[in-house]
C-alpha cells in the first residue's frame, strides 16, 4: 500500500527553457535591460560625483546579479546538482523508512548505488525528515523514483515500488547509456540448446509425465485411443488426471497398476495400496498388491499404511499446485504466501505464477535443485521486490519441437539455483537437460504477461500447448 504524504507542495520544479534550467532567455534580457537603465538613470544625474555614480552603479549590477542568481536557485529545483555537473544521471528516491514499498526500495537502491558506481548517482530523500528538499519535487505519493538525465533534465517518474531490472530497462528505454567505457563486453546468458547427449531410452521406458526411466515394478498404463500411455508412478498418474479437462467419471477404468509382487498389471480400483515414507527423502511411497495378504506381509517387513483406490486417490490429490492446480507434494513444491493464505507451487516458476493468478504480492520459499538451499522471493506490484540470496537464478527448460521451434519443457524441468554455478553444475549432471539461465524477474514477467484465459489453461493437458494432445508422445 502506497502512503499518502500529509504535506504537499503543487510545484513541478518543470521549466521551458529546454536547458533543465528553467529560466527564460527573456527573463535574462529584461535583466540586463534593467540594470541599462538604472545605470544610465544614475549616470546621467546632475549633482552627483564621478566617483559616486561608478559606486552607485556597482551597487546596482551587484543587486540584479544577486537577484539572477537566487532565481536560477529556485528555478534549478532538483535538478541542480553536483552529479549533472559530472555529467552523472541520476535517479532520486523520495520517500520514508517506514511504509512498506519504501523498505522494499531500500535494497535495489543499495545495488544501485554499488555496481553503478560513477555511472548513475542514486540518492534517497526521507520526505519525513527532509520535507524542504522533497518540496521542489512535487511529488503526491511515496515513493517516487524521479528519472533525471545528465543535464538536470527530468526524463520520467514512477510512483510505487519499481524493481532494479525495470529501473535499468527504463533508462535504457529513454536512451540513457550506464554502461563505463572500459566495462568489457557481457558474456552471453549461459544456456544448452542441444542435449549433451542422445535419449537413447526405448520410448516405453519413459514417463509420460516427468520423462524418468519408469520401475517395472511401480508401472501405470492409461489406455487411449491413440495407444498406452505409460508413467513410473501412481504419483505421476495423479498428476496427469489433475491435468485432465475432460470428463472423468469412470476413467480409472482405463488405468492399471503393476502388482508389487507379481509384476502383472491389475485394475487400479481393483488393487489395495502400501502407503509409506521414504526415509532419505520424505516423498511418500507407493505398492500396489493385488492380494491384501501380500500387502499385510509387506506392510510387516517395512511399515506403512494398508489403504484402498479411494483413499489413494483423496490423499494424491489433496495438495494441489496454487497456480496450475495439479497436484503435487508439499515435500516437492515450493512454498507460497499469498494474501495471509499459504500455498504450493509445484514448481519455482508455477509459484511465480500465483502473482499472476492472484493478482497480489507473494512470497517463495524454493531450493536449489542441486544442494537443497533455501531462496526466498518477495513480489510487489508484479515485479521482483527482493531475492535471497542476490546472486540467485532460474532455469527455464526447453523442449524442441518437430518444428525446430522451442517451448517450455514443463514444471520438471525448471528450477531455482543460489547462483550460476550451481546452475551449470546441475545442468552438467543432467545430460538431457536444455534451456537457458533467465532472471528470477524474467521468469516472474513472463508468467505476469498471462492473461486469465491462457493461466486457467496452465499445464492441463491438451490446452496449455494446443499442438500437443493428451496420449501423444512429446517429441524428443
Amino acid at each position: 500500500m502506497l502512503c499518502l504524504i500529509v504535506s504537499q507542495c503543487p510545484c513541478s520544479g518543470g521549466g521551458n527553457s529546454g536547458d533543465g534550467s528553467g529560466i527564460s532567455p527573456w527573463f535574462i534580457l529584461l535583466a540586463f535591460a534593467g540594470i541599462w537603465f538604472l545605470a544610465r538613470s544614475i549616470w546621467n544625474k546632475k549633482g552627483a560625483s564621478f566617483m559616486g555614480k561608478i559606486g552607485k552603479i556597482a551597487i546596482v549590477v551587484v543587486l540584479a546579479i544577486a537577484v539572477v542568481a537566487v532565481v536560477v536557485l529556485k528555478k534549478g529545483g532538483p535538478a541542480s546538482s553536483s552529479a549533472q555537473a559530472a555529467g552523472l544521471p541520476r535517479l532520486v528516491d523520495l520517500g520514508s523508512t517506514t511504509c512498506i514499498p519504501c523498505k522494499m526500495m531500500a535494497s535495489v537502491l543499495d545495488e544501485l548505488e554499488r555496481e553503478y558506481a560513477g555511472r548513475m548517482r542514486v540518492e534517497f530523500i526521507n520526505v519525513n525528515e527532509n520535507p524542504d528538499a522533497a518540496k521542489p519535487f512535487g511529488i503526491k505519493l511515496i515513493p517516487t523514483q524521479v528519472f533525471i538525465d545528465a543535464s538536470g533534465k527530468e526524463l520520467w517518474r514512477h510512483e510505487g515500488f519499481i524493481s532494479k531490472d525495470d529501473i535499468l530497462a527504463k533508462w535504457q528505454e529513454l536512451g540513457v547509456n550506464l554502461a563505463a567505457a572500459s566495462q568489457p563486453a557481457i558474456a552471453p546468458a549461459f544456456e544448452r540448446l542441444e542435449a549433451a547427449s542422445a535419449d537413447v531410452r526405448a520410448k516405453d521406458a519413459i514417463c509420460y509425465m516427468c520423462d524418468k526411466d519408469i520401475d517395472a515394478k511401480t508401472l501405470v498404463v492409461v489406455k487411449s485411443e491413440k495407444g498406452d500411455v505409460r508413467l513410473c508412478s501412481p504419483h505421476c498418474y495423479f498428476i496427469m488426471y489433475s491435468c485432465l479437462t475432460e470428463d472423468k467419471t469412470g476413467f480409472e477404468k482405463k488405468v492399471s497398476v503393476t502388482d508389487w509382487t507379481s509384476g502383472k498389471l491389475i485394475p487400479v480400483a481393483d488393487a489395495v495400496y502400501l502407503y509409506g515414507l521414504d526415509g532419505k527423502t520424505a516423498r511418500p511411497t507407493i505398492r500396489a498388491f493385488a492380494d491384501k495378504d501380500a500387502g499385510e506381509k509387506e506392510l510387516k517387513a517395512t511399515g506403512g499404511s494398508l489403504i484402498g483406490w479411494q483413499v489413494l486417490q483423496e490423499k494424491e490429490m489433496e495438495n494441489r499446485c496454487g497456480f496450475c492446480d495439479r497436484a503435487c507434494y508439499p515435500v516437492d513444491s515450493a512454498k507460497v504466501a499469498v494474501g495471509g493464505v499459504n500455498t504450493l507451487g509445484c514448481c519455482s516458476h508455477c509459484a511465480l505464477g500465483i502473482a499472476a493468478r492472484t493478482g497480489k504480492d507473494i512470497e517463495v520459499h524454493e531450493r536449489d535443485r542441486l544442494t537443497g538451499e533455501e531462496i526466498i522471493v518477495k513480489t510487489a506490484n508484479g515485479s521482483v521486490a527482493s531475492i535471497q540470496p542476490a546472486t540467485a537464478v532460474a532455469w527455464f527448460g526447453l523442449r524442441k519441437g518437430a518444428n525446430g521451434k522451442f517451448a517450455s519443457a514443463g514444471c520438471f524441468h525448471q528450477g531455482f539455483f543460489v547462483n550460476a554455478d550451481n546452475l551449470k553444475t546441475w545442468v552438467e549432471q543432467n545430460p538431457l537437460e536444455i534451456g537457458r539461465l533467465i532472471t528470477i524477474q524474467q521468469a516472474l514477467a513472463d508468467k505476469m504477461k498471462l492473461s486469465q484465459q491462457q493461466i486457467q489453461k496452465a499445464c492441463k493437458i491438451g490446452e496449455c500447448a494446443p499442438p500437443m494432445t493428451l496420449f501423444h508422445r512429446r517429441t524428443r
